[in-house]
């Protein structure tokens, strides 16, 4: 129960739908032990009128008796009746009040999953797949919700009829009383045992979940290469490989619960029997009375459900604290990159790295190495080099993706720590190496960064993005409806709609991470001359592997194995004929081979 303690400020939150509904339970439990007493009464009254009625055999009262001892049974049902009604009344409130508090709580619970998702790092998201993201705030707040309602309320419900029948069992005959619970501890040491089990298997099921969602949603995702190498049938095995260990784990499980329920019944079965013999052996001795063998009966009877809930109850609690601990275990998880309410100034665009060295966190690879440059506000810095030499991570830095492990990066001459994270990454347009547009209008894609937005700004945007005549040939313009991950454009048309996103916000600093990849030569030419104009007195950072991209540059910064080996300007790179030279004859010589 220690992993489902998280919860209890969610009770304490929802005390006012809580008390009421505890309250509502023990008066619905008074009701149903009621009857009881009712049957034993009438079944007395039974005995004695039926003993008077004989008595008076051949009497004109016996008549009368006969209509009195009817009229007394019809009354006694009526009575039995109306108990049910008030009963049912009271369950009735008692769910409107712990059933809804539940629907609460998994409401609460997964904004705070998602709010929670939202502030951890990339470092995160590298460690952990999509489909396990999803199924913890899924599938197992649904099994937690179960717990919250069902399980609490029949937890309370059990807890208070059982309370209320063995008072009452004592309150007839202790003897009796006794030998009809006889069985129940019994039935404690097999939940106690079953407890275990059914815990274990629980935890097996929901990571085993976590998996099959995981596959699925990775294959719907790549299911272009899937097809284009014609690997359903493979995929489809592996589906059924992950399906068999899901319904293995959760067959393990019913099997713990087919043996579980059939035992229970069994002793509350041998309880009905103990509870016959003893009761009539009670009678002869003039303890009790025939109809306290009856109330006996019912109170067996009814000591079922919560013997039957209790396996049920159980089951649901140890599924529900196998689910909480895999929600704590990211709730627990701490953010690497921390939001200060720090300063909130308007960024002018200098931008200084100091000695800056990284190593990402997961993967152990030091991606750069004592890396050091300048840019001052209204100045274009290209960075080049080959993959994997550390041009994205410079990226991400600047971004605050991630910190750096030691060094200083500066904004304006201010540690970027220092800043406030969310105000001054809405000063800077960042348009990622790996593109990702939403399923939704392209309208809504591009101005998918601001708060308020007219059409006039969007068609700008996508101007400058050298896309506006594009966009204009879908039959429904601007309203064309993107699939997910944009599959319905093509790469160069995905990119161009990646950058109008990003300039449309007018940013004081505008990051390229090899965003220009999928454009033929003439758009990306139009698209930097636009950009030239948008960014004017403001800050520009191109990351590329095409020096025809970035040779009008003001600075060029050149990387290999995560540090700066050469920079300057392309003259300047030029005549010094060293890796730059190599990299600009080669892709020369490239282009004039592919023209031939």
């Amino acid at each position: 129960m220690k992993e489902l303690a998280y919860l209890n400020k969610f009770f304490y939150k929802y005390r006012w739908r809580l008390l009421p509904g505890v309250l509502f339970v023990i008066i619905s439990n008074l009701f149903a032990v009621l009857p009881a007493q009712v049957i034993r009464i009438a079944f007395d009254l039974v005995n004695e009128n039926i003993a008077i009625f004989r008595l008076f055999d051949g009497f004109e009262r016996q008549e009368l008796i006969s209509r009195i001892f009817g009229q007394s049974l019809l009354l006694f049902g009526v009575i039995v009746l109306l108990l049910a009604l008030l009963r049912g009344i009271f369950l009735f409130f008692m769910r409107q009040t712990i059933i809804l508090m539940s629907r609460h709580i998994e409401y609460d619970l997964k904004n705070e999953i998602y709010q929670h998702y939202q502030k951890l790092s990339m470092a995160f998201y590298r460690r952990n797949n999509t489909g396990d993201l999803m199924n913890r705030v899924t599938e197992d707040v649904s099994r937690v919700r179960m717990y919250l309602g069902p399980g609490i309320m029949y937890t309370i419900n059990t807890s208070v009829l059982f309370v209320l029948i063995i008072i009452s069992m004592f309150n007839v005959n202790t003897r009796l009383t006794v030998f009809s619970l006889l069985p129940l501890p019994l039935l404690a040491i097999t939940i106690y045992y079953v407890h275990s089990m059914i815990n274990h298997r629980s935890e097996k099921i929901q990571q085993q979940l976590s998996s099959l969602s995981s596959f699925v949603q990775e294959t719907f995702s790549g299911i272009r290469v899937i097809k284009a190498y014609v690997r359903e049938d493979d995929i489809r095995k592996k589906f059924n490989v992950e399906s068999e260990n899901y319904k293995s784990n959760s067959m393990s499980l019913v099997q713990v619960q087919a043996l579980f329920y059939p035992m229970m019944l069994l002793l509350v079965g041998l309880s009905t029997i103990v509870t016959v013999y003893i009761g009539g052996v009670e009678v002869m001795n003039g303890n009790i009375t025939s109809g306290n063998i009856a109330e006996f009966i019912v109170y067996v009877n009814q000591l079922t459900f919560p013997v039957m809930s209790l396996g049920w109850v159980t089951s649901l609690i140890q599924r529900a604290a196998a689910s909480q601990k895999r929600i704590n275990e990211f709730l627990n998880t701490k953010p690497e990159i921390i939001s200060v309410d720090g300063e909130k100034t308007e960024l002018k665009g200098n931008i200084s790295f100091k000695n800056v060295n990284f190593r990402y966190p997961d993967t152990g690879i030091q991606a750069i190495k004592n890396i050091s440059f300048e840019v001052k506000s209204g100045e274009f810095l290209a960075i080049i080099g080959r993959t994997g030499s550390g041009k994205s991570t410079i990226a991400n830095l600047l971004m605050r993706m991630y910190d750096a492990d030691n060094g200083q990066i500066l904004l304006d001459g201010k540690t970027i720590e220092k800043l406030d994270l969310q105000h001054f990454r809405q000063q800077i347009g960042f348009v990622p190496q790996e593109v990702f547009l939403f399923s939704e209008t392209i309208y809504n894609n591009i101005s998918f960064g601001m708060t308020e937005t007219d059409a006039g700004k969007v068609e700008k945007a996508a101007k400058n993005a050298a896309v506006f005549k594009n966009i204009m040939e879908f039959s429904k313009g601007f309203e064309t409806m993107i699939g997910e991950r944009g599959i319905t454009l093509s790469g160069g048309q995905k990119q161009r709609l990646s950058i109008a996103r990003a300039i449309i916000k007018e940013p004081q600093i505008l990051i390229f991470d090899d965003c220009l990849s999928a454009v033929d030569t003439r758009t990306e030419e139009e698209i930097l001359n636009n950009l030239s104009r948008v960014m004017k007195n403001k800050t520009s950072i191109l990351i590329a592997h095409r020096v025809s991209t970035i040779k009008n540059a003001d600075r060029i910064l050149v990387m290999d194995g995560g540090e700066i080996i050469e920079q300057g300007t392309h003259n300047e790179l030029m005549a010094l004929k060293g890796i730059y030279f190599d990299l600009y004859e080669k892709q020369l010589l490239e282009e004039q081979t592919a023209g031939e």
